[in-house]
């Protein structure tokens, strides 16, 4: 059998003779009457091991004294040391005056005629000796047909048995068997009982203690509604009182309403615990196994109950809105609108936080807090006070905005500067809701929200893509070069339509740009500029006999301006919207104002001519050069696409040797913002791109033949 006299685990069904039951209540009666009286609680209270090591082991040999080699002798120095030492001691130290030295005092001490075993016994030691020996013996129960031989409890099946009666236990299975003494059994169990029951009175100590407090902050808030409301009439005339009068009995219902909930729900907690300490009187007397098994059950169900007790059923928030108007000549109408009385029903221990989406380093995080009254119906009106606190790795706070939506819901907004575990606590009416902090990991790895597209030509397919475009509903248009067409998707990337037109013929287009009537697209190889509606239906169409291969186009609305990047030229042509030329930006070159050999052009915020080939480059409207952006050093990559978008914020796609991203960059001075490092869907030879009103960025993949589309900012 396998014993386990150190496992903590309850006993719940034994059955035990009624002779030890009673041994065990007299033990335990016996321990309560001496926990009366003061002044033998210490010594009662002592620990087995401890009392037997202070005054029942002899200090010389430290071996316990019994009633033969190792008998307890009195010294005349009123010392207790054993017969053995003694004999040891008198050997090695008799000198011609027949004495010897206490081993603990070194007083001389004289051996009598006998030699040292006439010594007196210690009689005190002797009586506690017996008094251990016959308490020892009552609480370890006994088989009523074997009398010598001790009860076990087996926890794994729940049985007290006797080895010699029962063939069970003996070696079968002995392994799958957790088997330890019955008198240790029954003491762990009266000892989870009380512990069960302490805690369960613990638990509704708590929860009076909140609901307490809560009338408190209820009387509170309502001492301080009246006072608001008898400052501000103060001053006003008989006119006023009447309303005055209705806005205290306002106050006064509203209060009466929340205290009675307040009262009731402490009645029923001081019910509970009076209950709880009715039944805990007398735990020490029980030796009945089911009967203590049973009050453990009761008392566990007890404890759950305690634990729904603890959230105060109302709130103590009570306020008073008041507006003065200062016109007598609409005092009437005013005083009818003059202040409102204002509580609320949300209990927050139900409400819920949730984030929506997931959270990425520098991208603005938004979670949703829904309210929901003492019932778990969903509240439909707004006006709680919602305090949010974020706090990053390493215990940074973080500033955190609560939007008010209105609804019963609120927003709560931060942005990490930093990846790893961040805690989100929210306090509504000054008490924190459910499951508070919420912990989110924030990681630097910007997933794509959506992807469109493969390689091929069918309905959702794309082949060599290169250019993409954003209008003004959110629709998006990519040029799908290698089908010599144009896909039309939702902000979603979901498939709509494809345009077709012949300025997309020869499977040359590379650059689209959206304008007022339609949109804008180059063909490099027939060196022509379309315009189209969104259906296909050419509107107008130019050419230039300055263009090489003109690559991509933008249009500045503001001016009604036609962007054309041109490769060959090394440099970007400026057209008026019937396609007379300008003038043109740049020339060929690795100095600042010069071009080798273009990506795309696209139009800053105001008006501002912004060119990317291995640098970005800012030009004002009228050519002239402003800045220039190359944040990772000059020739270790090049940009694939650039859009600028209403923040001022530029979004480029980058390649790099075995390295494809995108990069976000404050156009005031270029310094980069954020990187979309592509991590859970490679980006490949990213080209085009283009800027949403969400903070969402649609990226070409030329290499994967598909869309990808991320969020920013």
């Amino acid at each position: 059998m396998k014993y386990s006299p150190f496992c903590y685990e309850s006993v719940r069904k034994c059955r035990v003779p009624m002779e030890y039951h009673k041994f065990f209540a007299q033990t335990r009666l016996g321990e309560r009457m001496v926990s009366m009286s003061s002044t033998l609680v210490e010594t009662v209270s002592i620990n087995y091991e401890d009392f037997n090591e202070s005054f029942l082991t002899c200090g010389t040999c430290l071996c316990v004294y019994d009633g033969s080699e190792h008998t307890p002798k009195l010294l005349p120095c009123s010392h207790t040391v054993c017969l053995h030492c003694l004999t040891r001691i008198a050997a090695s130290q008799t000198r011609d005056n027949n004495s010897f030295r206490c081993p603990i005092c070194r007083e001389l001490i004289g051996i009598p005629r006998g030699g040292v075993s006439a010594l007196p016994p210690s009689f005190l030691v002797n009586q506690l000796l017996d008094l251990m020996s016959r308490q020892r013996r009552e609480v370890v129960p006994k088989c009523s047909v074997h009398l010598a031989q001790e009860l076990l409890f087996c926890e794994t099946c729940d049985t007290v048995f006797c080895t010699l009666c029962t063939g069970s236990h003996r070696a079968s299975a002995a392994s799958e068997h957790t088997i330890i003494p019955f008198s240790i059994a029954i003491k762990r169990m009266s000892e989870i009982l009380l512990y069960k029951a302490n805690e369960c009175i613990s638990k509704l100590t708590q929860a009076q203690d909140a609901v307490g407090q809560e009338l408190r902050r209820l009387d509170l808030a309502t001492e301080q509604c009246l006072e608001l409301v008898n400052h501000t009439f103060h001053d006003l005339a008989t006119a006023v009182e009447a309303r005055r009068l209705a806005l205290v009995a306002a106050v006064g219902q509203a209060r009466d309403d929340k205290r009675r909930v307040l009262e009731e729900q402490l009645a029923l907690i001081e019910g509970e615990k009076s209950k709880v300490e009715q039944e805990c009187e007398g735990l020490q007397y029980q030796v009945e196994v089911r009967n203590i098994t049973q009050r453990i059950a009761s008392l566990g169900e007890k404890l759950d109950a305690a634990g729904t007790l603890g959230e105060p059923r109302e709130n103590a928030f009570l306020t008073c809105d008041l507006a003065r108007d200062d016109s007598r000549a609409q005092l009437e109408q005013a005083l009818a609108r003059l202040g409102r009385v204002r509580t609320s029903t949300t209990l927050p221990g139900l409400c819920t936080l949730s984030a929506q989406g997931r959270a990425v380093v520098r991208l603005e995080m938004e979670l949703l807090l829904g309210t929901v009254d003492y019932h778990g119906h969903p509240r439909t009106s707004g006006g709680d006070p919602v305090a949010a606190e974020v706090t990053g790795p390493g215990g940074r706070c973080l500033p955190a905005q609560v939007e008010d939506l209105e609804d019963g819901r609120y927003a709560v907004r931060f942005r990490p500067t930093s990846p790893g575990r961040h805690a989100v606590a929210v306090r509504v009416l000054d008490r924190p809701i459910r499951d508070s902090p919420l912990f989110l990991d924030v990681t630097e790895h910007n997933d794509a929200l959506a992807v469109f597209g493969r390689r091929g030509a069918g309905t959702d397919e794309l082949l060599q893509p290169v250019a993409v475009a954003v209008d003004d509903e959110g629709l998006v248009y990519v040029v799908d070069t290698g089908n010599s067409r144009i896909a039309v998707l939702t902000g979603e990337l979901q498939f709509l339509r494809h345009v077709l037109n012949e300025g997309l013929a020869g499977r040359s287009c590379t650059g689209i740009a959206v304008s007022g009537a339609g949109l804008v697209v180059v063909n490099w190889r027939t060196r022509t500029v379309t315009e189209m509606s969104t259906r296909g239906d050419t509107l107008s169409r130019f050419t230039h006999h300055a263009f090489q291969e003109p690559i991509d186009v933008a249009v500045d609305r503001s001016y009604g301006h036609v962007l054309v990047a041109d490769n060959g030229a090394s440099c970007v042509f400026v057209f008026d919207a019937a396609g007379k030329l300008l003038f043109q930006v740049g020339r060929k070159g690795s100095h600042r104002g010069c071009f080798s050999l273009i990506s795309a052009v696209t139009v800053g915020p105001s008006g501002e001519i912004v060119v990317a080939d291995s640098r970005i480059q800012v030009f004002s409207a009228k050519g002239d050069f402003l800045q220039e952006f190359f944040a990772e050093g000059k020739g270790k990559g090049r940009y694939g696409g650039v859009a600028v978008d209403d923040s001022d914020l530029i979004v480029a796609s980058r390649s790099e040797k075995n390295r494809n991203y995108v990069q976000v960059l404050r156009f005031s001075d270029g310094a980069v913002v954020s990187t979309i490092d592509s991590h859970g869907s490679k980006l490949k030879r990213p080209s085009g791109t283009a800027v949403t009103a969400a903070h969402s960025v649609i990226v070409v993949d030329l290499g994967n033949n598909c869309l990808k589309k991320y969020r920013y900012w």
